[in-house]
């Protein structure tokens, strides 16, 4: 495979000419780095040079020149970022909360911006987070996640998903109503969850409808149990742009195979993508331990991305929000291929949420994640060790050190450890500067 030139500038200082050398441009750029020695999963060992949010150029390890700051990725497996999208920030960790969980702003922001952080060191560098609105919570959630938002720009980029409780007759009016005024607040994706509306249809026609208005995406909570339901959903999706998103879906597994196929088909037909949660549910329409038919949706030709859904909440109390074990999830439990199960959590998840592809080349946008190994199915396996760089600039880093003590077996079966360096300090790559 060919190494990935640089692509031109789109546009240049006035004044520099095509033969200017590149080392200038970096030392001019303050957002320049220089990843060195990394792995790619097609085996090559290669330097990655980024400069302005993008992959500036991909080569042959020691085949870049470059002014720009080092990064040592020796022994890193260098991937595309995840993206995580499907979380609940306004109620992750409140499992411990003693008495009824908080929903004041500043209770719910610090929830939001922790959680974030943390979905960040895992590696997802954009985040799509339902929040609800309605309830005693009013817009108040909505507020929180959307100043949480400002205050992670640069870090992350977070998305919110306006989710009312019921839209349609008498009581619904207020819930539409809010609906409308949470995404003139800043909400950027309208959903809900329909199975929980005594007029599931009605519903699903009020969310398309306020979407419509706006140019919004879809994004709709349902098991999927309902293979009508589904099919109707599908049908009034098909003409919407820019898209319609579902999940978790688990009930779509409990169907009989050939019921779960035509809705499938039906699904693909309409442009649905599907949002599986193998970590665990996500509220009441879940059923704890099931989990879409992710590889009958991808036989039909369904965009099927993976999220975290709860995050230490009431609904899974322990779960992690890492997009690297959902893959591994993918791969173990639903016999995914380890790229294929990646992929879900990376390239598809990006593009439920309308992200633009990222790849390990040249022109791409420098949203990438080092993860300590050799190979995609040793790292989902193992991926304690991560480096997060988000346009261009590492923005987490998590070091983890393993050791065993002197002993006769350790010596003879040389077991992996991952050492420490009076460079790099303990489980940090070398030459890896704060950013």
């Amino acid at each position: 495979m060919p190494d990935s030139q640089p692509q031109p500038h789109s546009s240049g200082s006035s004044g520099s000419s095509g033969s200017a050398g590149a080392s200038g441009e970096d030392a001019a750029d303050a957002t320049a780095l220089h990843l060195c020695g990394a792995r790619l999963t097609d085996g090559r060992t290669v330097d990655v040079r980024l400069g302005s949010g993008r992959i500036e150029a991909v080569g042959t390890a020691g085949s870049l020149t470059s002014h720009a700051p080092r990064v040592d990725l020796g022994g890193y497996l260098l991937l595309p970022a995840a993206a995580e999208p499907h979380a609940h920030s306004d109620t992750a960790l409140s499992a411990d909360a003693e008495g009824p969980v908080s929903y004041e702003l500043a209770d719910v922001q610090r929830r939001t911006t922790e959680a974030a952080l943390l979905q960040l060191g895992h590696g997802a560098t954009a985040l799509r987070s339902h929040v609800r609105i309605g309830d005693v919570q009013g817009l108040t959630s909505m507020e929180a996640v959307l100043q949480a938002r400002r205050s992670l720009r640069g870090l992350v980029d977070l998305t919110a998903v306006a989710v009312p409780r019921l839209l349609t007759g008498i009581a619904g009016a207020d819930g539409l109503s809010m609906l409308r005024d949470a995404v003139k607040m800043g909400a950027s994706v309208v959903g809900g969850c329909p199975d929980l509306d005594p007029d599931p249809t009605g519903y699903v026609e009020a969310v398309l409808e306020v979407a419509a208005e706006h140019g919004c995406p879809v994004d709709l909570h349902t098991d999927g149990g309902d293979p009508a339901r589904l099919g109707r959903l599908a049908a009034m999706a098909g003409g919407l742009r820019p898209g319609v998103t579902i999940g978790p879906c688990g009930g779509l597994g409990r169907l009989p195979s050939d019921v779960a196929a035509r809705t499938a088909d039906q699904l693909a037909a309409g442009g649905v993508t599907v949002v599986c949660l193998p970590q665990g549910g996500c509220g009441s329409v879940d059923r704890r331990g099931a989990v879409a038919p992710v590889r009958l949706l991808r036989a039909a030709g369904v965009r099927v991305a993976a999220g975290s859904g709860a995050m230490r909440d009431v609904s899974n109390p322990v779960g992690r929000g890492d997009p690297l074990e959902a893959a591994y999830l993918l791969a173990s439990r639903c016999g995914l291929h380890p790229e294929d199960a990646y992929g879900s959590v990376s390239a598809a998840a990006r593009a439920a949420m309308g992200l633009p592809q990222v790849r390990v080349e040249a022109g791409f946008p420098a949203e990438l994640l080092a993860v300590r190994g050799d190979h995609l199915a040793g790292a989902l396996s193992l991926a304690y060790s991560r480096l997060v760089v988000h346009r261009g600039r590492v923005v987490a880093r998590t070091s983890a050190v393993r050791e065993y003590c002197d002993s006769a077996a350790a010596v003879a079966l040389d077991l992996p450890r991952q050492g420490r360096s009076k460079d790099a300090g303990p489980g940090r790559p070398k030459g890896l500067e704060p950013s």
